[in-house]
């Protein structure tokens, strides 16, 4: 008898090692939800309005073929010296039969996209005037302080997903930006 028990032990104890060490049958993987992906921008446009909304002035880059084959075409109006204005800025992609508003969906993403605006060489200041959901810049929506006649260019740069809380980010400085460039337009800045 002891050696019944002993053997009965002995395959008991084998029996629960083996189906212990059975491996887990997986659970089907889930896959993870897409990357943001960058969007086609073909498109971006600004719009000047004046303080008193006289004026109306338009800047434009165009590249309906994107990175690659023919050059994009920018134009630029020159802007009045002394002047304040409200800009408003439009981002699209008209590559297909019916254009996407791209404006729409940084907006709706807002935390993490922020447009830069750095000047270069002309008399002229740019403030945010719109924030995102947790009170930081995004830059649809800007106000431009012209002073003297001067000549220069403005480069505007969107970034997606920036460190907003990083030095200097806040207030329109790129260096400590971080995030990936959806695209980045010089233009030609005149003020006469």
């Amino acid at each position: 008898m002891k050696i019944d028990q002993k053997y009965m032990t002995i395959v008991l104890i084998a029996g629960l090692a083996i189906t212990g060490c059975k491996k887990d049958e997986e659970d089907p993987i889930t896959p993870p939800p897409p990357a943001n992906e960058e969007e086609l921008i073909t498109t971006v446009r600004l719009h000047f309005h004046s303080a008193n909304d006289v004026e109306h002035f338009h800047f434009a880059f165009t590249d309906l073929d994107g990175d690659g084959g023919n050059a994009p075409v920018i134009e630029a109006d020159t802007l009045s010296a002394d002047s304040i204005y409200t800009v408003e800025i439009e981002v699209l992609d008209e590559s297909g039969a019916v254009a996407e508003d791209i404006g729409a969906e940084i907006l709706a993403e807002d935390e993490d996209h922020q447009f830069f605006y750095q000047v270069n060489g002309a008399n002229a200041t740019v403030a945010y005037s719109d924030l995102d959901g947790n009170g930081k810049p995004i830059g649809l929506t800007t106000t431009w302080v012209i002073g003297a006649a001067s000549n220069g260019s403005i480069v505007v740069t969107l970034i997606h997903e920036p460190d907003k809380g990083a030095a200097g980010v806040a207030n329109g400085d790129i260096t400590n930006a971080g995030g990936e460039t959806d695209i980045e337009v010089t233009f030609p800045l005149v003020i006469e």
